[in-house]
Parts: structure tokens; C-alpha cells; sequence
């Protein structure tokens, strides 16, 4: 079995991605806007610690913990994205690029470090701290860029979700042509995702005087989260079959 503590990037992992990504914009907003706004980025922020540290601390991939962690850097990442914009007044055009140096940088030291920003090669706690580092940065990144698109460009959310997910199929095809290393090619739509997740969320979340469909933040993170819990249960359940017939096999040679 892959001995990295993060999922290989198959059909299910981008599914769930997606998924997340929309989550934790629906209910960012959701909690913001009905709770104290300082509070609950606290709370927040606590709980999103202390799922990162128990991942950390896990000795393996363990689905469930995994996705419990990419969740809460989904709702903490665009809480910051959007206090930097709403509480910091700083614009969408400035965040974006902020966020994207980052983003630039973490990589940077990624590669000098361990020579390598493979997915399938997370197995040590420094590579580890730099994968979440990153995913951290891409969530940030993605949210600027979505509402960067959605609102500063005005174009909407359904365009802009339409747009993103494009270059996501142009990221597809260039790397079925083999135009695109897989890597580059691996977080490049890692990236795109956020804005697919969001930008789709609100779109169905908010008002139509807004230019969304009106079902509400609450109603879709609830909806997204009984998606994400069952594709995490599937994914649990054949995770937990492989490993034991990996022990098995393990075991018999």
C-alpha cells in the first residue's frame, strides 16, 4: 500500500474535493453571518488547529481524520480570505496575488527542501507540514480568486464557477496529451477546485438579487455534508479492505 499519509488523487479524492471546497464556503458564510463574526473565527481557527495536529500526529492515512482536516482548512481558509477583504478592507485584486506568493514561496521551499512536491511521497512530518502549508495557501488562494472573478470582474457566480471548471478540463486534456507533468498538472487543478466548489456554492446559496438560486448557506452545507460523509464512509470502508489485505500479504510473505 502507498505508505503516504495523504489519498492518491483518484476520481473519489477530486469528488470529495470539490465537495469540501463548497462546504466550507456555504458555511463560513453561514456561521459568520448568523454568530458573532470575531467569535467564530476564533472557534473556528481553534478546531481547524487541532483536527491539523491530530492528522499530523496520526501514524497513517486515515480517511475519515483526512477529510475532517481538509474540511476546516476549507471554512478557516475563506474565513481568512474574506476578513482580509471585509475586515482589512483589502481588495480582491490584492489578496489574490498575496495569497499566490505565498503559495509561490511555499512550494519554493518545498522543492529545495525535499527536492519533490509529489502528493504520493507525504511520508515524513516535514513534507507533511509543507502539503498542508500548501493546501492552506490554495484554499486562501482559490477564494480570492473566485470572488475576484465573481464579483471585482462581474461574473457572476455561475459564470465564473463555469470558467474555473474549464480550465480544469483544459488542465485534463493537457496532461492526457501529455502537454503537462502530473504534478504541476496535479496542483494546478488542486487549485482550481476552490473557486469550482465555491463559486457553485454561492450560486445556489445566495439570494437572486445576488444572482444565486436562494436555497440558502445553511440548507448547502448541510447538503454537501451528507455528500462529503458518505463518499468518506465509501472511502473508508475500501481503504480499511485494502489495508488488511496489504497486512495479509504482508503477513503470508
Amino acid at each position: 500500500m502507498n505508505r503516504s499519509k495523504v489519498p492518491d488523487p483518484t476520481l473519489s479524492f477530486w469528488v470529495a474535493k470539490v465537495l469540501t471546497t463548497g462546504m466550507g464556503e456555504a458555511l463560513s458564510d453561514f456561521m459568520v453571518r448568523h454568530f458573532d463574526p470575531y467569535l467564530t473565527v476564533g472557534i473556528t481557527a481553534v478546531v481547524f488547529a487541532v483536527v491539523l495536529v491530530v492528522q499530523i500526529a496520526a501514524k497513517r492515512y486515515i480517511p475519515w481524520l483526512y477529510w475532517a482536516a481538509v474540511v476546516m482548512v476549507g471554512v478557516f481558509g475563506t474565513m481568512v480570505a474574506d476578513a482580509a477583504h471585509v475586515a482589512a478592507g483589502i481588495p480582491y485584486f490584492v489578496s489574490a496575488p498575496v495569497f499566490l506568493v505565498v503559495l509561490i514561496a511555499v512550494f519554493v521551499v518545498w522543492q529545495r527542501t525535499e527536492h519533490t512536491v509529489d502528493v504520493h511521497a507525504i511520508d515524513t512530518l516535514r513534507r507533511e507540514l509543507l502539503y498542508w502549508s500548501a493546501v492552506v495557501a490554495t484554499f486562501a488562494l482559490g477564494t480570492a480568486a473566485g470572488d475576484l472573478a465573481a464579483y471585482v470582474f462581474g461574473l457572476g457566480f455561475l459564470v465564473a464557477g463555469l470558467m474555473f471548471t474549464s480550465a480544469i478540463v483544459v488542465v485534463v486534456l493537457a496532461r492526457a496529451a501529455r502537454l503537462m507533468a502530473a504534478v504541476p498538472a496535479f496542483w494546478i487543478a488542486y487549485i482550481l477546485t476552490r473557486p469550482v466548489g465555491a463559486s457553485f456554492a454561492d450560486w445556489f446559496a445566495v439570494e437572486p438579487s445576488r444572482g444565486g438560486l436562494g436555497v440558502g448557506t445553511g440548507a448547502v452545507s448541510a447538503i454537501l455534508g451528507a455528500c462529503i460523509v458518505a463518499i468518506v464512509a465509501w472511502v473508508s470502508v475500501r481503504h480499511e479492505r485494502a489495508r488488511r489485505v496489504a497486512l495479509v500479504t504482508r503477513s503470508a510473505s
